[in-house]
């Protein structure tokens, strides 16, 4: 397979993740049982994703100009991904998660910080790199003026547009027409679509009038084709660890492979989201290529 040219536009976090014996009362001071740091965001996570599964990724994002933005630089290029279009913005803190972890559940507070820092027009400065590439993936956790942005840009190079519509939020009708495929889940397409969160998924995605791929956790997913047909593939069963970023390790899984047909991708990408669950952190269990091929080998067997 020839290697893909993905570029991903989208969110850089770090996540702070603290583990408590409980949720802690307004003004209480408990004492914790663990910190740990993680690299985050929806954007850096699938651009992970893809560059571990071989593809030639280059992020499009920002940062504050701050340890953290260094920390996250470093790392995105450390697995290889071009940090050529990530701005550093002075007056911005590099975003960041606080994660507050207890029995099993958690409570979140994001600071977006550099993530919407970003403008309109530092996407259109990237034209280039856009019309170079073989797919465009990108989120909602920056400016949803930066997401049509990015959306026109494909669509004046003829390139896939490949749209995770996460955070959920009503999606403008401009961008819906400009949309290759969408990427929700079920909760994130009712609330992309503005419509109530409890429509069956096949009504849904019959209502969305677009090409959707639509993820079901441990489900698997379900999609349309062109003639409305809607197909459902089985994900796989392991052993889950922590499902935080399994949703981010299927987008960039699928822009990897998306040349290969729709089935294919799905199968694969299907795949790449089981290895990311079996290890703690959004990107510490995101597989490589060779990992990822090992396990479909075996499910073959």
């Amino acid at each position: 397979m020839q290697t893909s040219k993905i570029t991903v536009i989208g969110s850089i976090n770090i996540d702070l993740v603290t583990g408590s014996p409980r949720f802690p009362q307004p003004g209480e001071t408990l004492l914790g049982t663990s910190f740990e740091r993680f690299m985050g965001g929806k954007g850096a996570n699938q651009a992970v994703a893809a560059a571990r599964l071989g593809a030639d990724v280059c992020m499009i994002g920002a940062v504050g100009d701050d340890g953290f933005g260094k920390e996250a630089i470093a790392h995105l290029r450390n697995e290889g991904i071009d940090t050529t279009h990530i701005k550093v913005l002075p007056d911005l803190p590099t975003g960041m998660a606080n994660i507050t972890v207890a029995n099993g559940d958690n409570h979140i507070i994001v600071v977006s910080g550099a993530n919407f820092g970003i403008t309109p027009a530092d996407i259109e400065a990237c034209e280039a790199q856009i019309a170079a590439s073989d797919v465009i993936l990108s989120q909602l956790e920056i400016p949803m003026e930066c997401v049509i942005a990015a959306a026109k840009l494909a669509r004046k190079h003829n390139k896939p547009f490949i749209l995770n519509p996460a955070p959920a939020q009503k999606l403008p009708t401009e961008l819906l027409e400009l949309v290759t495929l969408l990427t929700p889940n079920a909760y994130e397409l009712a609330i992309s679509l503005g419509l109530p969160e409890d429509t069956p998924a096949e009504s849904l995605i019959r209502k969305s009038g677009s090409a959707v791929l639509m993820t079901c956790g441990k489900e698997g997913v379900m999609y349309n084709d062109e003639n409305g047909n809607i197909h459902r593939q089985h994900g796989f069963t392991v052993e889950a660890v922590d499902t935080t970023g399994a949703g981010d390790t299927f987008n960039g899984a699928f822009a990897v492979f998306s040349s290969l047909g729709m089935e294919a991708a799905v199968r694969k990408a299907n795949a790449a989201a089981a290895l990311s669950v079996t290890k703690a952190g959004a990107q510490s269990g995101m597989p490589t290529l060779d990992a990822l091929e090992a396990f479909l080998a075996k499910q073959d067997d």
